[in-house]
């Protein structure tokens, strides 16, 4: 499993290449070379912001089922997502996006960023396992109920379909602009969790056990928390609802990689990365191909990936 490792992390990233490759071809006008101004402006953000969130929901997905030894964990979890989705709702409600366009990613981040401060404090000093999961199930109430009271009282119809549109998550006319906010604490929150690989081993142990061999086991939690709401959060922010990326991740490279957690860190972000391209491009390609009046929304996409993969994943623990 050892030797397998650095195999997989090249294979991962031949194939990141090599969506890449096709995603900066391949756009609404057919397949080939752009315009400088589109490959800079359009596909360039699109592309890069595909691998940046994929790569954080594989890891994040890893991470969480690594501390809380839950196979079926997903960043999705925490409720930071959506917090994320709460602030752009809030910024479609009061009109904030449509007069500052720059509004709707920033009002996300400040949603995932209230929201992992929320996580903390519920969370308490002395975070376990059990009790960062009870935190992001209260705070992943709280965040939907209030989503749904925004979504009851939208002011018009067209309101109501804008934000349940961008709420099905996509990369479609993603910036520069978008990528410059997002990049900074998606990227931050992967250093953070790739750092933990050691105290994830501990962790699988059990955590009276990681405090035996005299690691942190709160400390842990804690900075698993962070991490995860920093990628999470920033990529919601600008992409909105993708799911079930980082629960399907880790169960594809454990049979290669093994049960260890550290092990699973890198190559989980490379086949996060490598998954989100292929569903964005995916996406676009069913656009040329079909009749379609707008491209299939990423979010539905990964969730008719990810369902089938859940009912799997529950057959086979069955008794």
């Amino acid at each position: 499993m050892i030797r397998a490792l650095p195999l997989m992390v090249v294979v991962l990233a031949g194939l990141i290449l090599a969506l890449l490759v096709l995603g900066l071809l391949t756009g609404a006008g057919g397949f080939g070379w752009p315009e400088a101004m589109i490959l800079i402006e359009l596909r360039l953000p699109r592309t890069v912001l595909a691998l940046l969130i994929g790569g954080g929901l594989g890891l994040s997905g890893a991470v969480l089922q690594g501390a809380l030894r839950n196979p079926l964990a997903d960043p999705g979890l925490l409720g930071i997502a959506g917090c994320a989705g709460l602030g752009a709702v809030i910024a479609f409600y009061w009109g904030l996006a449509a007069a500052f366009p720059p509004a709707l990613p920033l009002a996300g981040l400040a949603g995932a960023s209230l929201g992992c401060v929320a996580l903390l404090l519920a969370a308490g000093r002395a975070a376990s396992g059990p009790s960062l999961i009870l935190a992001g199930v209260a705070v992943s109430a709280i965040a939907a109920a209030l989503l749904a009271l925004a979504l009851t009282l939208a002011p018009n119809p067209y309101a109501l379909a804008e934000i349940t549109f961008w709420l099905m998550g996509g990369l479609e006319d993603r910036s520069l602009l978008h990528l410059g906010l997002a990049a900074p604490p998606i990227l931050l929150g992967m250093a953070l969790l790739l750092r933990l690989g050691p105290g994830l081993d501990a962790l699988a142990l059990g955590e009276d056990v990681a405090a035996s061999l005299g690691r942190p086991v709160g400390a842990t939690l804690r900075r698993v928390a962070v991490g995860v709401a920093l990628v999470v959060g920033a990529g919601a922010a600008v992409a909105g609802g993708i799911g079930f990326v980082g629960l399907i991740v880790p169960h594809l490279l454990r049979p290669w990689l093994g049960e260890r957690p550290g092990a699973l860190l890198a190559a989980s972000a490379l086949g996060g990365g490598a998954l989100l391209l292929a569903a964005d491009l995916a996406a676009r390609t069913l656009a040329l191909l079909l009749p379609l009046a707008e491209e299939p929304r990423l979010g539905v996409i990964t969730a008719l990936l990810g369902a089938p993969f859940l009912i799997r994943i529950a057959l086979r623990t069955g008794p």
